[in-house]
């Protein structure tokens, strides 16, 4: 059966605070990156369809990974999420988060302001990235066998949203609770793709490797 299996990318800079100096892997990114690649050999996964956003730390997951030769494709690619930070700080004074419990309550309240036209200037406007996931998803289908996708937590969540129906907030806990290197299944049921996976890391669940199972 084919379906498409999205991919978030490694852990990336977690100690940068705009869009730039994160886009980039981590030692642990590379290697969690490799060990998801080891697990897909070892149980044979066949992907005959390679994606991957054009940011660093998605073709860096992809090279870790040992993908061969993926389609590049920029809608793919995650939100500004530091420069809607920037924007809503300035525009409202809602304070940039330092660490992980700071970005549990300031995600929602971002992504609510965004989707609701509350940040003036933004790189994109929420229905514009819901429509560049949307767009890409149909049209990397399900002809052709099963397209693996590397990507980020931001996307995945908006495709879960969209096979869903969920509302914002309940979409900026999906995206929070996304690991790094996670596995995302979504089958074609009726005409429409649906989650059958959420949020796995085989390839992490050893007892050494518990302490790769990041978020940020």
């Amino acid at each position: 059966m084919s379906y498409i299996t999205l991919v978030r990318h490694g852990q990336a800079n977690t100690t940068a605070r705009d869009e730039s100096s994160y886009d980039r892997l981590s030692d642990l990114g590379h290697q969690q990156s490799r060990w998801l690649g080891g697990h897909l050999r070892d149980t044979h996964a066949h992907y005959p369809r390679v994606f991957c956003g054009t940011l660093n730390r998605h073709t860096e997951t992809a090279s870790s990974m040992g993908l061969p030769s993926p389609i590049l494709d920029k809608r793919l690619n995650e939100i500004e999420y530091f420069t809607l930070a920037q924007l809503f700080h300035e525009q409202h004074g809602v304070p940039i988060p330092t660490d992980r419990e700071g970005f549990v309550e300031h995600l929602p309240q971002t992504f609510g302001a965004w989707a609701n036209g509350d940040i003036a200037n933004a790189p994109e406007t929420f229905d514009q990235f819901e429509t560049r996931v949307s767009d890409a998803l149909r049209e990397i289908g399900t002809e052709g066998g099963p397209a693996i996708v590397v990507t980020s937590g931001g996307l995945i969540s908006m495709a879960v949203r969209q096979a869903m129906g969920l509302d914002i907030p309940s979409m900026a806990r999906v995206a929070l609770a996304i690991m790094n290197t996670s596995l995302h299944r979504l089958h074609p049921i009726g005409a429409q793709l649906s989650p059958v996976l959420f949020n796995a890391v085989p390839h992490l669940e050893a007892p050494d490797r518990h302490f790769a199972q990041t978020h940020l």
